[in-house]
């Protein structure tokens, strides 16, 4: 059976972000490829809302941003989590973590 991609709540997109880029550098491009990956095919983040992520995350200094050369030998645009994105990512896991298991435990009782 096919796996049918969802959409993601609001804000969770850059707590996926955040997390992809903790492991290593990447551009615009593999973090979206790494996220599908890592999710089976469940999350597929399209263009029109990665990048406006990705340059929101880098004006909050949650990201910095360097040019560089793809694995097709293409120049794009890198991107690395900062000490204050560090920082960040910590605080949305600890929020996801409280928000999902309240969830949970409302979807256990009803």
């Amino acid at each position: 059976m096919p796996s049918r991609s969802i959409d993601l709540p609001q804000g969770t997109l850059d707590l996926l972000i955040l997390r992809t880029l903790s492991l290593e550098p990447l551009h615009g491009w593999a973090v979206s490829e790494r996220i599908q990956q890592i999710s089976s095919d469940v999350l597929q983040v399209q263009q029109g809302s990665l990048y406006p992520a990705l340059h929101r995350l880098e004006r909050r200094g949650w990201i910095k941003a360097r040019w560089g050369t793809s694995e097709n030998n293409r120049k794009a645009k890198f991107y690395e989590l900062t000490k204050a994105g560090r920082r960040q990512l910590e605080i949305e896991q600890d929020a996801w973590a409280k928000l999902t298991a309240a969830v949970s435990q409302v979807l256990g009782t009803a």
